[in-house]
């Protein structure tokens, strides 16, 4: 994985004439043609008869898988349908057709349907599964709060961190944090979110971790990492600490 910066924050903007438009359409984008929405009686047994996919099409179809709760990804295999022009960039603003998408419930959305296959990303309804492109991460750590163990278990601490799209994610064995060095040596932390989807963990809440850091000898060698849930994530051998 290549290097790239991030900072945390959003970026604001709409798509003209769709469903991604945030308020009112304005004077300069009045008229534009509207995104047209995937009908059933567009679809024939025929390939070249097919829409090509669209952002409003997977929207609907994705509100309607959600209606009783989290969407199941992980147990759809629908046919790919294709390419969007859809983007997350490395800060985790989404782009579609180059221009940001300033609604975060339909950001959100988005996000609910999102599955890694490899290093591809995809949208996926029960019936299409369409490809976009990720920069780095497809989420962003924005902040994190650290709470002792519960009553009946190991003393210790609990890591839970905050997405920029609002999930609540807690640092343990299924969700790990792990930390890539970028070219220059600068450390680039991820915290897993779910099925091999990671958040990059932003630059003020890494200064954070480091905070509340401690060292462990993993394989007999001692290691500065960070604790949750009874886990030890290792960030940088000790000794470089030292250096």
């Amino acid at each position: 994985m290549s290097p790239r910066r991030v900072s945390a924050g959003w970026m604001t903007g709409a798509v003209p004439g769709s469903i991604l438009t945030s308020g009112r359409e304005s004077d300069r984008n009045r008229g534009a043609p509207e995104i047209q929405r995937r009908k059933a009686s567009d679809m024939t047994d025929s390939p070249r008869s097919q829409s090509p996919p669209d952002a409003e099409g997977i929207a609907s179809a994705a509100r309607k898988a959600a209606k009783k709760g989290p969407p199941p990804v992980h147990l759809w295999d629908p046919p790919f349908c294709g390419d969007l022009d859809m983007r997350i960039a490395a800060d985790g603003t989404w782009f579609y057709l180059g221009t940001p998408i300033g609604r975060k419930p339909l950001v959100k959305l988005f996000s609910s349907i999102l599955k890694r296959e490899g290093d591809d990303y995809f949208l996926v309804t029960p019936v299409e599964k369409v490809g976009i492109t990720v920069d780095d991460a497809p989420f962003v750590a924005v902040d994190f709060e650290r709470e002792r163990e519960r009553e009946g278990e190991a003393p210790g601490q609990r890591l839970t961190f905050l997405t920029h799209v609002d999930d609540r994610v807690t640092a343990d064995a299924e969700h790990p944090i792990r930390v890539e060095r970028a070219e220059d040596g600068t450390p680039r932390p991820y915290l897993t979110v779910r099925a091999g989807l990671e958040a990059l963990i932003d630059r003020k809440s890494y200064y954070r971790l480091v905070e509340i850091g401690e060292t462990e000898t993993v394989d007999g060698v001692e290691w500065f990492g960070l604790r949750s849930a009874g886990v030890f994530f290792p960030i940088i051998e000790a000794e470089e600490m030292r250096i």
